[in-house]
Parts: structure tokens; sequence; C-alpha cells
């Protein structure tokens, strides 16, 4: 009794077990198959990207990274199934491409119209020149400028931001004005008034006006080489008159003015006109060795000093507000100012295409 009373004891536990583990293996999920993802990456015109990087991302998992081959191919495999992912195409020279993406248990899904657009670039393009290229130019145009077009106008500058002068190119500007015809003539016409109000204590007559125009030529010379052209050069400073043109009246007229005592330096700053105001002064007092006797001393080279500031100062307000109406100005080949200008351009595969 014992022995079947054992075995009727193992039977019953048997069944009972048996079930229970059936019961358990049927609550363990069933093994899920992954999934895999491939694609071709192409661009507008269906040609292979080759090199893209291709990641796939998910918000709970590590991204997976896999580069096209040359023909623009790629695949994931082992994609975990029913997970949301965001797949990212990007190239160099393009615009990224991005999808969201899903896989079914054991599905091979291949994507279709992975087309990339090339890339809208800012590019900024620096134009740069040289600015004794533009000096040049601009010198050029100078030299040409006429009153009435046959009065040589060589010593203003009408361009809203010139380039400064090199020392060859003011001693050039000198040869230019001294051997030109209208030099003489206007000298010529000032020994005349000269003449006429019988200064200096020369004789009238032929003999007198002789005298006095080769007085009136060693000043004007004298005058315009030292002002013009030396000191300018050992100053580093611009002969020309800047000619303002807009604002004020009350503002053009102070500043031509000023002109004869305010110049511009090779750097382009506002400086004392050292060069104006020198040159004046050394030619008046050169004129004490020609002159005659009574007419020298200090009196003569501040009187002369005076006149010629002043003629200068009368100079300055023609040039701003009577001599540029009736000034020919040449031309030069327009130059990229300013150091550098910038721009942006959209960069395309094919040129005006896109």
């Amino acid at each position: 009794m014992k022995v079947k009373n054992v075995l009727l004891l193992i039977i019953l536990s048997g069944g009972w077990l048996l079930p229970g583990r059936m019961s358990a293996q049927s609550t363990q999920p069933a093994n899920v198959k992954a999934g895999s993802i491939q694609g071709t990456v192409l661009d507008i015109d269906n040609d292979a990207v080759p090199n893209a990087t291709v990641t796939l991302q998910a918000a709970s998992a590590t991204p997976l990274t896999v580069v096209s081959g040359d023909d623009g191919n790629f695949a994931f495999h082992d994609v975990s199934p029913g997970i949301p992912y965001q797949i990212i195409v990007t190239a160099q020279g393009f615009a990224d491409w991005r999808s969201p993406i899903t896989v079914e248990p054991g599905q091979n899904k291949t994507l279709a119209e992975i087309q990339l657009r090339i890339a809208a670039v800012e590019r900024a393009v620096t134009v740069g020149y040289s600015s004794k290229e533009v000096a040049v130019q601009q010198f050029k145009a100078e030299e040409q400028q006429r009153i009435l077009r046959f009065i040589p106008n060589m010593y203003v500058t009408y361009e809203a931001h010139p380039e400064p002068l090199t020392s060859n190119m003011k001693f050039h500007l000198l040869y230019k004005s001294l051997t030109n015809p209208t030099f003489f003539m206007l000298e010529g016409s000032w020994a005349g008034i000269q003449q006429a109000a019988h200064t200096p204590d020369w004789p009238l007559g032929a003999e007198g006006y002789g005298k006095r125009l080769g007085a009136s030529l060693a000043g004007g010379g004298t005058e315009m080489l030292f002002s013009n052209a030396i000191l300018p050069s050992l100053l580093h400073q611009d002969p020309r008159y800047f000619y303002e043109g807009n604002g004020k009246t009350s503002s053009r007229i102070g500043h031509a003015i000023l002109a004869p005592f305010v110049c511009k330096g090779d750097n382009g700053k506002s400086q004392p006109n050292y060069s104006q105001i020198g040159g004046a002064l050394i030619s008046a007092s050169l004129a004490n060795t020609y002159f005659p006797e009574s007419n020298r001393g200090a009196g003569l080279v501040f009187k002369s000093f005076g006149t010629d500031m002043g003629i200068h100062v009368a100079l300055g307000l023609a040039q701003e507000f009577i001599l540029a109406k009736f000034t020919s100005r040449g031309k030069h080949r327009e130059q990229v100012s300013t150091d550098q200008e910038q721009f942006s351009t959209s960069n395309s595969k094919h040129a005006g295409s896109h």
C-alpha cells in the first residue's frame, strides 16, 4: 500500500507540473526577427552620390552610421522592428535629406527617391584691387581735366575716394604744369597787371615788363616747385584741391577757404598744409634776391606771402563753385574700392540652372 500510495503521489505531482511548465512556456514572447533597410543616394539628376553619410537614429538607441558606395548604395542590417527611426543622409555640397522610417519584423525595406539637392551656399567673395593701379587710373584722368577744353586743371580731384599721389606723380604734375603754354600766359598776364600798377619798382616799357615777367615766372615756378612737389613729397601731403560739391553752401565755402591752410596727408587724414604755407614763404623769400632793392626786406616777404595765400583762397572758391562747371573731366576704369566687397551667391552644380 505504501508503494502504491507513493506511485500515486508521483503520478499526480507529474500531472500538475507538466501543465504548469507548459503554461509557463506559453507566456514567454516568441523570438522577434530583425529587419533591414537599404537604399541608393542620388542627386537631382539621378546620378549616384558616393561617400554620403547615412545615419539611422532613434530616441532610445545608439545611432547607426554607414557610408554609401561608389554606386550610391547603402544598407543597414539587424534593424530592430517596431522602433520609430529617423534616417538622415548628408553629403558635402548637398542639403541634408531626412525621413522617418519603421520596419516590421523580418522586413527588408528599400528606400526609394533619396535625392539630394544642391545646398544654397553663402559664399564670401573678396574682390581685391591694387591701390597703386587705382591711383594711376585716377591720375591719368586728372591729367585730362581741362577748363573750357584747353586750360589744364590738374590740381583738383573730383573723386569721392581719391588714392594718394606718389612722389613721381607729384613731380610729373609739376612738370606738366610748368611746361604748359597756359603757365606762361598766366604769368605774362600777372606781369602785365604789375606793369600797370608800376610794381615792383622797375621802369615801365619793354625792359620793365621783361623784368616783371622774369620775376613772375621765377616766383610762380619756385612756389609750385616747393608747394606742389618737393614739400608734399617730403611731408607726405597731397597738393590737390579736394572738390566737395555737395552739402551746405556755408560748409563748401569754409572748405574752400581753408584748403590753402588745411590739406590731406597721403594717409587720408587732415593736417596743416605745411607744403602750401612753406612753399609760399620760400618763394617770397627767394624774391629778395631778384627784386629791386627798394622792394626787398621782410615787408616784401609777408606781402608776397599774403598775396599768394589770398590767390589760393580765391582759387579754392573758384574750384568749388565755378570751375567745376566748366571743367571736362577724364574717365578712369572703375575699380572695386575699400580694401574689400562681400556679396552672397547661390552655388549651383550647373551654372545658371538653379
